[in-house]
């Protein structure tokens, strides 16, 4: 096992350019013999066999590779290119680089084992602490050699082998500093959610990243795909999304064919509802919502399964087809809760919002027999019989419609300034700068990208005063990041934005890069949507949503700001700072009762406090706070702002560069169950 040989080496993946590619691992190389092959990529190519090449490392240094399987295999040494045929042999030298296909699947040889290569010393090379002593000083010694030669945009990270040589970017808020503010560091992290384990009774006070396929095992840590949503004995299932293939998912989920109600909320096209009602099992029931202004969409993606001891509400950013839960960037929450005690039992923030939500969905009206309760109609009333008591988010949704009196501050932009005018802030985040990520960029001005920064600057600090306004930075993939992606250009299919949105003028100020190196995802294109005011790594608050930046889906003021008009339907989550001390642990699928869980102060002044921060939050002084929770924001911050070089992607644009996989764009897509695409 590699936790007991000794590390010779390390071979480097590289992206086309020479830069090292973050996104992917590291492949260490032990005394012995050493095999490369398809698994070792983050992207499966059948032309890289299984068994493609054979290291044979030695404890002098000396490596000999051997090329295993039918195709050649390129290796770049001393200046020249010279090709290495099947079954051919060759050395490798510290510094070469390997091909694993003429041009493609890049790694350079970093050679670690001459600085320890001793016979009388491999005995106390095998202890774990002086082995990890040992290689980490001289692998941090190779890599500031090769830095010399090729440019890394990867951080060296301690713990795995990897240190940082310059200075991390200190952001500092022009407000005053509190005496908790941490030290200010830049997400730079190598492999930041290598380190991100979420307890069972801390799920529902954070999110998590949905799996993508060919990302090294660390990228996926506490990763979910859509087994570990839905399982267990589900009684009624309400699957709500924008676009849905009916195929995919029963092949992903068999649990769903022994669900006995499942009702499917789409906003998918007539055609295709036609083949739902074909296809579709007998127990599932299709609803379309109303779209009472044109142009509007039913966009939102939820989740709600009702199981004898309750239900559980997942709010995620994937529509259900292959590519969107295998091969994007995305995010999920979910939080299971109890029955009530009785139906007098006090409502909740969260419960309003949900079954109001609901009503406007106008929901088909269904009877189930559930276990213990006999039969109850199904319909936005009967989630009312839940315990939501112990909800860690706020919904924020958009329903279609024009909103006045009462209900401007129900829905939308307008609901996100209410609920956040109605908390209280650390004084770092005065005026401290907004994050908008999304996938979908539409038709946009000046003054309304001003009415829905007014919303995101909302709330106040601890002494009552204004946080004041904060300076936006857009997140949104360059045309290079599609290209060098694991779809290569197809992921532009999902970040649907046309020329004519994207290259306006005054968008050009607010475009920052999107560098996912801390959770490996800098080649999985993002369809996750987020929003966060932050300062530094900490985060006043942070929302996962359905919603892009557009005016349909959070709405637009009207009438002198009296009426707000949105399209579409959104659903998100919003985490907040808590100040609950105590809470309700509760699971639907495991075998324990409700049981309390007491939050523990971590100092006498803690007060059940809770700080928001990003997985590469370092040194915090949680003086005043019980608990610190880590979501894992899938972003750099700060984040890096667009150079002159870099074109924000237009996916109606034609791109002759070719992609990773050989193709120009347009390309022909199909999203829909051929796992290929």
């Amino acid at each position: 096992m590699s936790g007991s040989r000794v590390m010779i080496g390390l071979l480097v993946p590289l992206k086309r350019n020479l830069v090292a590619d973050c996104s992917a691992s590291n492949i260490s190389i032990f005394r012995g013999d050493n095999v490369v092959g398809r698994s070792n990529l983050t992207v499966a190519d059948k032309r890289v066999s299984r068994r493609h090449i054979s290291l044979k490392a030695s404890f002098d240094g000396s490596t000999e590779i051997v090329v295993e399987g039918p195709n050649p295999v390129i290796l770049r040494s001393g200046g020249q290119r010279k090709i290495i045929s099947s079954l051919e042999k060759a050395k490798l030298v510290d510094g070469d680089i390997i091909e694993l296909i003429p041009g493609l699947f890049l790694f350079k040889y970093v050679n670690v084992g001459d600085e320890h290569a001793s016979p009388k010393t491999e005995s106390r090379i095998l202890k774990k602490e002086k082995r990890h002593s040992d290689v980490e000083a001289s692998v941090i010694k190779k890599f500031r050699e090769a830095a010399e030669n090729v440019t890394f945009s990867c951080s060296l990270q301690e713990k795995d082998f990897f240190k940082q040589d310059t200075a991390s970017v200190a952001i500092r808020s022009a407000a005053p500093q509190s005496k908790t503010t941490d030290i200010s560091m830049s997400c730079n992290d190598v492999e930041a959610i290598h380190h991100f384990r979420v307890p069972q009774q801390k799920i529902e006070s954070t999110f998590r990243l949905m799996q993508v396929q060919g990302l090294p095992a660390w990228a996926n840590t506490s990763s979910v795909t859509i087994t570990d949503v839905i399982q267990g004995n589900v009684l009624v299932a309400i699957l709500s999304n924008y676009m849905v293939d009916m195929d995919w998912l029963m092949s992903a989920c068999p649990n769903l064919r022994k669900i006995p109600h499942v009702l499917v909320v789409h906003g998918e096209s007539d055609g295709a509802e036609d083949h739902f009602k074909k296809a579709k099992p007998p127990n599932w029931v299709f609803h379309k919502p109303s779209l009472p202004i044109a142009f509007g969409t039913h966009h939102s993606k939820a989740m709600l399964l009702v199981y004898p001891k309750g239900v559980r509400i997942v709010v995620h950013t994937a529509n259900l087809i292959f590519v969107d839960w295998n091969n994007k960037s995305q995010g999920l929450w979910m939080q299971d809760f109890p029955w009530k005690d009785n139906d007098l039992s006090t409502d909740s923030f969260f419960e309003n919002d949900l079954v109001d939500y609901l009503k406007n969905l106008k929901l088909p009206e269904f009877t189930a027999k559930l276990p213990a309760i006999g039969n109850v109609n199904i319909n936005a009333a009967f989630f009312k019989k839940f315990d939501y008591s112990s909800a860690k988010v706020r919904l924020i949704a958009s329903v279609p419609g024009y909103h006045t009196g009462s209900n401007l501050n129900k829905w939308g932009h307008m609901k996100l300034r209410s609920v956040l005018n109605n908390c209280a802030f650390d004084k770092e985040f005065c005026k401290s700068p907004l994050v908008y990520q999304f996938s979908s960029l539409g038709s946009l001005d000046e003054k309304w990208l001003s009415e829905f920064t007014v919303s995101m600057s909302s709330g106040v600090s601890s002494d009552k005063s204004p946080l004041g306004m904060g300076k936006p930075l857009i997140i949104w993939p360059t045309v290079e990041d599609v290209r060098c992606s694991i779809e290569g250009y197809a992921a532009g299919s999902a970040i649907p934005s046309p020329q004519k949105n994207v290259e306006k003028d005054f968008l050009k100020k607010y475009w920052a890069k999107w560098k996912a190196d801390h959770v490996g995802r800098c080649r999985a294109m993002p369809h996750i949507k987020t929003y966060t005011r932050y300062n530094a790594q900490n985060l006043a608050w942070f929302l996962l949503t359905s919603a892009n930046l557009s005016k349909a889906a959070w709405g637009a003021l009207q009438k002198n700001n009296s009426q707000l008009m949105i399209r579409s339907y959104e659903l998100g989550v919003l985490f907040l700072p808590s100040s609950k001390a105590d809470g309700w642990q509760f699971s639907c699928t495991d075998n324990h009762g409700l049981q309390q869980e007491k939050c523990k102060s971590t100092s006498a002044g803690g007060g059940g406090k809770t700080r928001l921060t990003t997985l590469c939050c370092k040194g915090n002084n949680t003086t005043d706070y019980s608990e610190v929770i880590q979501l894992p924001v899938p972003y750099q911050l700060p984040p890096q702002p667009y150079t002159s070089e870099d074109v924000p992607w237009s996916w109606d644009r034609r791109y002759t560069k070719k992609d990773v996989y050989g193709q120009v764009w347009p390309r022909r897509v199909q999203l829909y169950t051929n796992q290929d695409s």
